[in-house]
């Protein structure tokens, strides 16, 4: 029998539902009894505003990850394949947002990019508005997100060895079918999984986002600010509504995209 340094499965699985229960299920089971019947659930879901929020939400942050999906990636690569003065303190820098305050961030991002910024001085003249816009918000979430993708794929691509490329190369593989045929099978499951894990981020996003928005109902307001919103007015119950469909919503699409990443595991192993 095999000796286990951890208590048996019994105890493990207990401490663990406890630990589970008081961090994760007994809030979330207490915001879901703050909301009330059917009809006023409903009516809060579908009001005008709410629903514009929810796309505004959504699409954010699926341009957000699809954006660190692609970058993501490149900058993982970059890190683990090629050695260069600073590499070290490039690597560190990758981790700034989730060390920096996210109103900081949200300020310091609507100063680059305002009509005035040092950045959004040059998209002015182009036509192009990213503070206080849709597009604003979309780089304040893909700001916030990215770690998420370079640390994801990072520990896979250390492991990716060099060999595999060497070898597509010597049975006269392009490097775009390197690419296609033994690099990216290999870090897709990974890339799913921080880009998922980065749309999560961005979808309950409210610090960063808040300053550039420019929070206009119908347009650039964001479904965190609308619980917000609520909560002020003491509309506790529409608050918990509006709560529990979000975190509803992102733990569907977060079940769908583990289920994804464990079939395209699966499909590599095999």
């Amino acid at each position: 029998m095999k000796r286990r340094t951890l208590p048996g499965f019994g105890l493990s699985m207990g401490l663990t539902m406890t630990w589970l229960s008081l961090l994760v299920l007994i809030p979330l089971i207490g915001l879901a009894l703050k909301a009330s019947s059917a009809e006023h659930i409903w009516h809060t879901l579908t009001d005008e505003r709410t629903l514009a929020a929810l796309r505004t939400s959504l699409t954010a942050s699926l341009a957000a990850a699809a954006v660190n999906a692609l970058f993501g990636p490149l900058i993982a690569w970059t890190l683990v394949r090629y050695e260069f003065p600073g590499r070290r303190l490039f690597d560190a820098l990758v981790d700034i947002p989730f060390a920096l305050p996210t109103a900081v961030a949200g300020i310091t991002l609507t100063t680059l990019y305002a009509p005035n910024g040092w950045i959004g001085r040059f998209l002015a003249p182009l036509g192009i508005q990213v503070s206080y816009s849709w597009l604003g918000i979309v780089v304040a979430l893909s700001f916030i997100g990215f770690p998420f993708v370079v640390r994801t794929v990072q520990p896979i691509m250390e492991e990716l060895p060099m060999d595999f490329e060497d070898a597509a190369a010597s049975l006269g593989a392009t490097r775009l079918q390197t690419l296609r045929l033994v690099v990216l099978p290999t870090l897709l499951p990974a890339i799913v999984a921080g880009a998922s894990m980065a749309f999560a981020r961005g979808l309950g996003e409210y610090g960063s986002v808040i300053f550039i928005a420019g929070n206009m109902p119908l347009k650039t307001e964001i479904l965190p600010l609308v619980i917000v919103g609520k909560l002020e007015q003491f509309k506790y119950a529409d608050a918990a509504v509006i709560a529990v469909a979000m975190l509803s919503l992102s733990f569907a699409l977060l079940f769908l995209a583990n289920r994804l990443q464990a079939r395209l595991s699966h499909r590599r192993s095999a």
